[in-house]
């Protein structure tokens, strides 16, 4: 990109001729013939009605209204080709994008990010949110951290985090509501739901009593409210309105400071989780992010 400066017109013009005392050194500097300054400059003192230089021997030197005007322009010039020096190196500045969906994005990603911007400061991340990809998604260009099973991703990605999910909720829901020792405890509870489609690509609720064998009643009145957003259902969690399903990775950090805990039995899924899925046209950028994010999932734990 050019480093070519703005151009300020007159204002540029006076503050090189006042720096250097002289309109040939002046006009060398701007690349312009020494009549066109001596030109702006005689038009820039009619507009003002003063005489802003004292023409000598050897140059010129400022009058005491030039001075004054100096001090303006000069700064003036100075700031401006400081802000585009600066608009220059951000519009240089390599980009790398991550496509994940919002529960990765928001849980996982961003508490995190801090770590990237300190091992590579150079390097900016563009986060893509949106809803589950596709079977097999990839992209020419950009990182993608997409939910999926050993079939659908394990033949272009690496898996980031294995699906390990536990209830959780507040230690105060727990201590009103419990204990939920087994699952058949927890089916009599008030259960905060992910709205999926059918059938649903990770654990719900359904499952989770099916790997434990418990048949819960459907009809039962317990008030168990769902939500089509993992971020809500987390929300919910926290603000004591039931038991919902926690995924490790996600909600690891919650637990830890006690905001939640765990209510019964973890169950995990040996071919389903988080997979790493490098761009087709992978570059330096994409697997620095690459590697930061599978070094970042190996804390877990």
């Amino acid at each position: 990109m050019s480093d070519r400066r703005p151009e300020l017109g007159w204002m540029r013009i006076f503050a090189e001729v006042a720096r250097l005392g002289s309109f040939s050194a002046a006009a060398a500097a701007l690349g312009l013939t020494q009549p066109a300054v001596s030109y702006q400059i005689r038009r820039l003192e009619e507009q003002f009605g003063v005489n802003l230089l004292r023409r000598q021997h050897r140059g010129v030197e400022l009058t005491a209204e030039g001075e004054r005007l100096f001090q303006v322009a000069a700064k003036a010039v100075g700031d401006i080709d400081a802000l585009a020096r600066s608009f220059r190196t951000e519009a240089q500045r390599p980009v790398v994008r991550l496509r994940t969906d919002y529960a990765f994005s928001a849980l996982w990603l961003i508490p995190r990010m801090h770590g990237f911007r300190q091992l590579h400061p150079e390097t900016d991340i563009q986060i893509v949110a949106t809803q589950r990809l596709e079977p097999g998604f990839r992209d020419d260009g950009d990182v993608a951290v997409v939910f999926g099973t050993r079939a659908e991703f394990s033949a272009i990605g690496s898996l980031l985090l294995q699906e390990k999910v536990v209830p959780v909720c507040t230690q105060g829901f727990l201590d009103r509501n419990g204990p939920f020792d087994n699952p058949k405890q927890l089916a009599e509870a008030i259960l905060i739901h992910l709205d999926t489609p059918m059938p649903s690509p990770w654990f719900d609720w359904q499952s989770y009593f099916t790997e434990f064998s418990v048949i819960r009643d459907a009809h039962a009145d317990r008030g168990d409210i769902s939500f089509n957003t993992y971020s809500l259902v987390v929300q919910a969690a926290l603000s004591e309105q039931g038991v919902a399903i926690g995924w490790m990775g996600l909600v690891d950090t919650l637990l830890q400071a006690r905001m939640l805990v765990e209510a019964s039995p973890p169950l995990e899924a040996a071919d389903r989780g988080y997979w790493l899925v490098p761009p087709r046209s992978s570059s330096a950028h994409s697997e620095k992010l690459s590697t930061w994010l599978m070094n970042e999932a190996g804390k877990v734990g």
